[in-house]
């Protein structure tokens, strides 16, 4: 007996249903719905069409003939699996034969219980609160965080400051009887050394060589470093005359100026310098720049893996006027310098011109001297003759084992505004 052969259909992707918004799948927490014609189904949008957070959030909300129901799909109540995976609803088209099927969202729909005397106990209790009560509780459900913040702020000023000092001082003789005095002491330090790490590349103090200490592998990957071969090539090929309107032109800053004319004649030294020189510009240049509005940051010039580690690793995501920008803040202009100075040493063999590299980026003496010190560089003076007989003192920066103590730039501003 031959078996009977079903009918196959084909499937035809249609995307979202409605106008930026996907197909619906409601699913009740408390049970099955044994009669669907009897629920009534009203989706409600939200108006923010300006944040992209809030553009699709969606409340679904459920009426029957004895519970009323609701789901959303954001907060608490939302389901996660949304975002860990995808939907879909298949409509069949018996005379086509096609399967066209839609984009579809989840909806956890829970029953909404209203019950009477709850509703009494909250109209008393919000008869018995003050105006300043009302508020508050007004700014913890629809404040925004600068309101919230503020909220906390003054409630933690109404604990009494007897209470509060007794409390402290019970807990720091705890803790000192636990870890002890030295323990403490070095938790501290560890931490604000953990502050400006943030900041500062990795540092290797136990290295035996020069090159261990901040290793060139931190400041550029090898996919990062293979990139650079084509966009280096200018400066590899560079030949005096351009080095010439390079600086009559002032198109570059003058550590970069001073390094292409040392360039070795060694085809391999060649690549390598010209390759950590174009990336040394490439940061300057970045750092001069406050707000990214385009995903290439310097141009189509820049390799994509590039690019992606300047937005990376020295910008901040923030959200402004309804679109997201990469800002680079203070403190990531400040890596940026370390990184600068680090890129420095590998070029001119761990000594570099301070004063220089200061001009360059457009810093003070005494901020430049505070991220070297935190480097952990040896700072001493030479004197720089310039032209017509004209002496200039300049600050050098040399890395050397053993490394100098440790300054972090808190202790050092902490030290400066002590004195």
């Amino acid at each position: 007996m031959a078996s009977e052969v079903l009918p196959s259909a084909k499937w035809l992707y249609c995307g979202e249903p409605g106008e930026s918004q996907r197909a619906i799948l409601a699913r009740f927490s408390n049970g099955k719905l044994q009669n669907p014609s009897n629920v009534h189904f009203t989706l409600y949008k939200s108006n923010d069409s300006t944040n992209p957070r809030k553009r699709r959030h969606r409340i679904l909300a459920a009426e029957t003939d004895r519970l009323s129901y609701v789901g959303n799909n954001f907060g608490n109540g939302a389901l996660k699996c949304n975002n860990l995976c995808r939907h879909f609803v298949g409509i069949l088209n018996k005379t086509s034969g096609q399967m066209e099927v839609y984009d579809a969202e989840l909806f956890n729909m829970q029953p909404l219980l209203a019950d009477e005397s709850v509703e009494s106990e909250l109209t008393l209790e919000s008869e018995s609160k003050t105006f300043r009560e009302k508020m508050d509780s007004c700014i913890e459900a629809f404040g925004t965080t600068k309101q919230k913040r503020a909220l906390n702020s003054r409630r933690m000023n109404k604990v009494g400051n007897e209470s509060l000092n007794h409390a402290v001082a019970k807990a720091a003789e705890s803790i000192i009887d636990t870890k002890g005095v030295t323990a403490l002491v070095s938790d501290a330090i560890h931490s604000t050394l953990q502050d400006d790490s943030l900041c500062l590349p990795p540092c290797h103090a136990d290295a035996a060589r020069l090159e261990d200490v901040y290793k060139f592998e931190d400041i550029l990957s090898p996919a990062e470093y293979e990139a650079l071969w084509s966009p280096s090539e200018a400066f590899r090929n560079v030949t005096s005359e351009e080095i010439l309107k390079m600086t009559e032109e002032n198109s570059h800053c003058c550590f970069v100026i001073e390094a292409l004319r040392s360039l070795p004649s060694n085809e391999e030294s060649r690549d390598h310098q010209a390759r950590c020189i174009w990336f040394l510009d490439t940061l300057i240049k970045f750092r001069s720049q406050k707000v990214i509005k385009r995903k290439s940051a310097l141009g189509p010039g820049v390799p994509h893996i590039i690019n992606t580690k300047l937005l990376k690793h020295f910008t901040c995501l923030t959200y402004n006027n309804g679109s997201l920008r990469n800002l680079i803040s203070d403190s990531m202009k400040a890596k940026i310098i370390a990184y600068v100075i680090i890129l420095a040493l590998h070029i001119n063999d761990f000594q570099i011109d301070l004063t220089v590299l200061q001009r360059d980026l457009k810093l003070s003496e005494r901020r430049m001297m505070e991220i070297a010190k935190a480097l952990r560089l040896k700072i001493s003076k030479r004197k720089v003759f310039l032209a017509a007989s004209v002496e200039e003192e300049h600050k050098l920066g040399t890395l050397c084992i053993p490394l100098p103590p440790a300054q972090t730039l808190a202790h050092q501003s902490k030290r400066r505004r002590m004195t």
